[in-house]
């Protein structure tokens, strides 16, 4: 049958391990020091591997495969949980390694929203936390991730979210995150955001920035981004002076 599934390009792999972890049917293994697909029908073609990535990788592609055989891989998963008791009981100093930096690793959080306000300092506040997705520096993101899918993109200046009290309920709240600092960063943003931009259906793009000059350079990439993409995207700046008012949006 021709269906989606996860395609590894060998040549760019650096074997780290990250989507091996991200797999949650372990359809990845790292084997001879690259990431390989062990059989296709351990494969959803859903692609949780995808943003895990740091060197873009995998994609999805459309393909001849067996179809996704659920009992397979849980049986596959029972086994390797088998196994791993069994070494753990054998050995129970022995702690499997983390392959590559834990902040390195994408991926979507899922929140159950609350209006359940909470008492500090005499005063009712919600103070839980809108953020849904990892990670959010633009030189950590990647490219292609299913959490930018139809996403409301929102692109700010770090000291944003410390200058605004409320960012979390007024900018992060039902958008995917990415930040940076135009001073303090090497490089171009705007090559980053075009791909994400151009590769990804987004809704929207929302700019955050603070009311200083070098805080501008996150505008002018997003702007130059939406441009270079060639798409017709709804976007908006919104600035913050460093009072946390909202100045101009």
């Amino acid at each position: 049958m021709i269906r989606k599934i996860v395609h590894i390009d060998e040549d760019k792999c650096t074997g780290c391990g990250l989507c091996a972890d991200a797999c949650h049917e372990g359809a990845i293994a790292i084997i001879d020091g690259k990431a390989k697909l062990l059989r296709d029908d351990f494969c959803d073609g859903f692609g949780d591997c995808l943003p895990a990535c740091p060197a873009d990788a995998i994609q999805i592609l459309e393909r001849e495969a067996a179809a996704y055989d659920e009992a397979a891989v849980m049986a596959n998963k029972a086994a390797k949980e088998a196994a791993a008791a069994k070494k753990t009981a054998e050995a129970p100093e022995n702690k499997p390694a983390f392959a590559g930096c834990p902040g390195t690793r994408s991926r979507s959080i899922r929140r159950e929203e609350t209006s359940a306000p909470v008492m500090a300092a005499g005063s009712l506040f919600e103070n839980s936390s809108k953020l849904t997705n990892w990670p959010v520096q633009l030189k950590l993101a990647p490219t292609s991730a299913p959490y930018f899918n139809r996403a409301n993109l929102l692109i700010a200046a770090d000291c944003t979210a410390y200058a605004y009290g409320d960012f979390h309920n007024h900018f992060i709240r039902n958008r995917v995150t990415v930040i940076g600092c135009p001073k303090l960063d090497e490089g171009d943003y705007s090559e980053k955001l075009t791909r994400i931009i151009s590769d990804n259906d987004i809704k929207s793009v929302t700019i955050v920035r603070m009311q200083v000059p070098c805080c501008k350079g996150i505008e002018n990439a997003a702007k130059k981004a939406i441009q270079a993409s060639g798409r017709f995207i709804p976007w908006q700046v919104v600035v913050i002076s460093p009072d946390g008012k909202i100045i101009e949006s």
